[in-house]
């Protein structure tokens, strides 16, 4: 009887929930048709306002869904950005299951750290990154092109990508500025456009888009003393997780 008791409570207090989320949902679709598909609706920490998710989008409806908010939650309190929380929680990368099979790949001294990153080949920061990373020791480097800086990028990656040794091509090019050989005959390129789903699925929005062992992103270049540190943190992190 008491666990009978205990789901009907729990039945009764969820209920309004499903309610209005059904509400929500509903009068979104009616008045906002080319609104994108709703995955979820939850409560926010806000009373009378609910998390609209939409991907890895967030909206806020109130409890009808006769308006919507399109921007960012922050507490005043502890001055945390809620909405980024909850994107960064959606868009966490687990670094073990990044598709390696489609980087290019490097290593210094044993290797034993390692660290993935999105670069565009004519990202002028991804070169500066480039050059100070060459100077870290003992590091794995999984270096996924993507090129988002227009046409030229796109060619570049596509003759990297062919060349007969990918890592001296793009060593060469990004380190000593050498022209990568232009590509001649066939060549499979479907990692490209892998590279460019998994950016835009995770909000890799800018290069050079890095992702250190433990999760923990940079949206942006990192000098060799910040690299390290950040190798040393998330490898003990990494470490502590297992």
């Amino acid at each position: 009887m008491q666990r009978l008791a205990a789901l009907s409570l729990a039945l009764a207090l969820a209920a309004p929930a499903f309610a209005q989320e059904a509400v929500i949902r509903k009068n979104l679709a009616e008045r906002l048709p080319n609104f994108p598909k709703i995955d979820e609706v939850t409560k926010s920490p806000i009373p009378g306002l609910y998390e609209v998710r939409v991907g890895n989008e967030i909206f806020y409806a109130d409890e009808q869904g006769n308006h919507i908010i399109d921007g960012s939650l922050i507490d005043t309190r502890s001055r945390a950005g809620l909405t980024q929380e909850r994107i960064d929680k959606l868009t966490a990368i687990d670094f073990a299951k990044l598709p390696f099979k489609d980087a290019i790949v490097w290593k210094s001294g044993t290797g034993e750290r390692k660290m993935a990153v999105f670069a565009d080949p004519n990202c002028g920061y991804c070169k500066r990154f480039e050059r100070d990373l060459n100077e870290v020791k003992n590091v794995t480097v999984y270096t996924f092109l993507y090129p988002i800086l227009g046409a030229d990028s796109l060619e570049k990656s596509r003759n990297i990508w062919c060349a007969k040794d990918r890592t001296a091509a793009w060593r060469d090019w990004m380190l000593d500025g050498a022209t990568p050989a232009k590509a001649m005959g066939q060549c499979d390129t479907a990692a490209l456009q892998r590279n460019a789903e998994f950016g835009r699925k995770y909000r890799i929005n800018g290069t050079p888009g890095i992702v250190f062992e433990d999760g923990k992103r940079s949206p942006g270049a990192m000098n060799t003393q910040q690299i390290e540190q950040q190798l040393v943190a998330s490898r003990a992190a990494a470490n502590t997780a297992k």
